[in-house]
């Protein structure tokens, strides 16, 4: 199933973490310039023309995370944006990530 489609779970505090090679595999559903920090959170850096265009973005991004219940740490500066996301309770990767990532990259600017 397309990670797109799939929608954000609650997960509660003790669920497990995603395993290494558990990782690796959602990380290539992602769109190019992903990368994982220590199994430990995703990330991604947007370059846009202007600050316009990035805080543009971050409100679509917001809603994104609104609507999945799933909220990523999100830096705005003049044209950049940088996406990371793990799941905090958990204090780790969780399949919702990943789920909320593959939605960003849906974004159409």
């Amino acid at each position: 199933m397309n990670l797109s489609s799939k929608k954000c779970t609650v997960c509660q505090v003790g669920a497990p973490k995603l395993k290494d090679n558990e990782i690796k595999s959602y990380l290539t559903k992602l769109s190019k310039g992903w990368k994982t920090i220590k199994n430990h959170h995703i990330e991604k850096e947007f370059i846009f023309k202007n600050f316009k265009e990035a805080l543009e973005f971050t409100n679509k991004v917001g809603k994104i995370a609104e609507k999945e219940g799933h909220h990523p740490d999100i830096h705005l500066s003049w044209g950049k944006v940088k996406v990371i996301a793990y799941t905090h309770k958990i204090n780790g990767l969780h399949e919702n990530d990943f789920i909320l990532a593959a939605k960003i990259d849906g974004i159409k600017s």
